[in-house]
């Protein structure tokens, strides 16, 4: 038997033992490597087999108008959620849950028999308060009910088509409610619970709960108090013409802010699948695209201003009632024409041939560039989903005949919210704004300031002095032109009135089927408010903008301007009155005076008397105010 030295057992040793430290020192790195290089991922899908997560919504962001008024939040609307291994007793669960949620047994029962973790179901959402307290009421194991809630629009119809809607998951999905969802819907939390492999609940282990993240409250540039009245106004018109479809816009003209949006059909946000979906789909403000008539005149007008083409008071313009380009005839709206006129009067009367005749002036070249520089042909970058471009001839294409029509707002195919900021540019010194809805971001906790949006300015696209002349011609055809239905007494009140032919399928312009228009803008020496309204076919009516749509956007603009915060005041052009209108009575200084002398006073007023006595000693309205013939005031007597 062979013996072995002590060296070689020595060696033996030795190498067992590096073998064995170089083995410990592996298994050390690999511990250390999973301990605390994988140890947070390890753990989280060891987490994530043993876990099972309940969703919490976030609470969606309000949207308030400039005021601070809500005009959208959230109510209550809790969630019934399953875990179907925790179930004890099925076919007690399913028949109690089903008699709650208003399904049978056999519906609700393939619910909670599913073969998955957590189970949500379409009759277990948005539940009301009332059916949440009886099913937790009951105590049933494996049923939970997480905190969820729902959109709500207290104020029905109206704004629907700018705020839009949201869906059952609180998702945006028309509207601000769509462009702004992300900041609008938060981020959600949860609560976790721990189970084992057949998915029943560990008893020892903490459940875990991570709070949702609530949106941001979004303020608006809408100013409430003008929605109200112009929501108002339209109902009046769709109750009064019948109209295949009618819109409202009003913005701030010094900052491109939209104080108003409203579009007829309407709908209800919380139940828009009630109707078609064309009608919420077309939000017409930035949506629709159509001739815009004698409106299209404003920018013509700025363009002949600028060039300094023509001199409103100076140059003169015959018009016989046509004029002759090229071989074709284009006619005024008058017939036999307005004879010899200012230009200040082809602009009083809307005169076509006037118009036509002010467009050759100012050259196809110069004139197209000056209705690409006031934001026609493009998007004007408003906040909402679904804005048009409109349509413009390419410079190439157009020769006199089409030279002449753009002139006076025909052949070409606009937006109401790009006629609407190119008149804001036209009279507020020559900016034209970016128009926008949103204003500002909100913490809903500590109502903080996040983000505050400001005005975006595109260009000054005229000059200071020719807005000022535009302003001073617009404000003359409310009281002396075309616009006088839209004349308000002690406020001053510029615009144009619009009559434009549509287009049918066969390509020819329809008979007795117009879209009809109106764009006022007020104080006429420093604008606030610029209004339009544009009535699709109105119905058992003249079809021109001056006789159905100015005193619409008049009475906005009288009911506006108190609610805006701007007082009456006595300056500004006297209306021309004519026959059948009537001018206003001036109520006069009664105080003091007796009943017997009353008769001395001959205006066409009526009087409501209250009190007893012989002498006046106060009375409603005060002395100076302008009513409308045959109005009343209030006398009070005493002794």
């Amino acid at each position: 038997m062979k013996r072995v030295s002590n060296v070689t057992m020595r060696k033996r040793i030795v190498t067992v033992f590096l073998f064995a430290f170089l083995f410990f020192v592996v298994i050390s790195i690999r511990l250390g490597y999973v301990q605390f290089v994988l140890g947070a991922e390890l753990m989280e899908k060891a987490q994530a087999s043993w876990s099972r997560d309940i969703a919490f919504e976030a609470e969606r962001g309000k949207i308030l108008d400039k005021n601070g008024m809500i005009l959208a939040e959230n109510v209550s609307a809790p969630t019934v959620m399953v875990v179907p291994r925790q179930v004890t007793n099925p076919e007690e669960t399913a028949n109690a849950l089903g008699k709650i949620l208003g399904i049978t047994k056999e519906e609700m029962l393939e619910q909670v028999t599913k073969q998955t973790s957590i189970v949500r179901f379409a009759a277990g959402r948005k539940i009301s308060e009332e059916q949440a307290d009886a099913i937790q009421t009951l105590g049933l194991d494996g049923v939970y009910i997480a905190e969820d809630s729902k959109r709500y629009y207290p104020n029905g119809e109206y704004l629907s088509h700018v705020l839009g809607f949201s869906g059952i998951d609180n998702q945006g999905l028309m509207g601000l409610e769509l462009y702004y969802d992300d900041n609008l819907s938060g981020e959600k939390g949860s609560l976790s619970f721990y189970s084992d492999a057949k998915g029943k609940r560990l008893p020892n282990l903490a459940d875990t709960y991570q709070a949702p993240t609530d949106g941001l409250d979004l303020q608006l540039t809408i100013d409430a108090k003008v929605q109200t009245i112009i929501e108002r106004e339209l109902d009046i018109a769709e109750a009064t013409y019948n109209p295949d479809g009618a819109l409202a816009i009003a913005v701030d003209p010094d900052t491109g802010g939209i104080l108003a949006m409203s579009s007829r059909p309407n709908f209800d946000p919380e139940n828009y699948q009630e109707v078609d979906s064309s009608i919420y789909d077309r939000n017409l403000p930035i949506w629709s695209t159509y001739e815009p008539g004698s409106t299209f005149k404003i920018i013509t007008l700025a363009a002949g201003l600028e060039e300094g083409v023509v001199d409103l008071t100076e140059d003169e313009y015959f018009d016989n009632g046509a004029i002759k380009v090229d071989g074709a005839t284009l006619h005024c709206w008058k017939s036999g024409g307005h004879g010899s006129q200012t230009y200040l009067e082809v602009v009083q009367n809307s005169c076509n041939p006037g118009f036509v005749n002010l467009g050759q002036n100012i050259g196809k070249e110069k004139l197209f560039s000056y209705i690409k520089d006031f934001g026609f042909g493009e998007k004007t970058g408003v906040d909402l989903f679904g804005e048009e471009n409109g349509i413009l001839f390419k410079l190439d294409q157009v020769g006199p005949v089409e030279l002449a029509t753009t002139s006076f707002g025909q052949g070409v195919s606009v937006t109401p919210i790009q006629q609407v900021m190119a008149v804001s540019a036209a009279v507020n010194g020559g900016y034209l704004y970016q128009p926008y809805l949103a204003s500002e971001w909100i913490d809903p906790i500590t109502q903080k300031s996040v983000e505050t949006i400001e005005p975006v300015l595109k260009d000054q696209v005229i000059s200071n002095e020719t807005s000022t002349e535009i302003r001073e011609a617009l404000e003359s055809v409310v009281a002396k032109g075309t616009g006088r239905g839209a004349y308000v007494d002690g406020y001053r009140v510029g615009g144009k009135t619009g009559t434009a032919q549509k287009v049918g399928k066969n390509g020819r312009y329809m008979e007795n089927n117009h879209i009809v228009s109106f764009i006022g803008f007020a104080p006429a020496d420093d604008p606030e408010i610029v209004v339009y309204v544009a009535i699709d076919n109105p119905k058992n009516t003249v079809q021109f903008g001056g006789v159905v749509v100015a005193p619409i956007v008049g009475n906005i603009i009288e009911d506006s301007m108190p609610a805006m915060g701007v007082e009456r005041r006595t300056e500004g052009l006297e209306k021309d009155y004519q026959w059948p209108e009537q001018p206003p009575v001036e109520v006069p200084d009664l105080i003091g005076v007796s009943r017997n002398d009353l008769h001395q006073y001959m205006v066409n007023l009526s009087i409501e008397a209250s009190g007893e006595g012989d002498t006046i000693i106060d009375q409603a309205p005060k002395a100076g105010t302008k009513l409308k013939q045959g109005e009343t005031i209030r006398l009070y007597f005493s002794d």
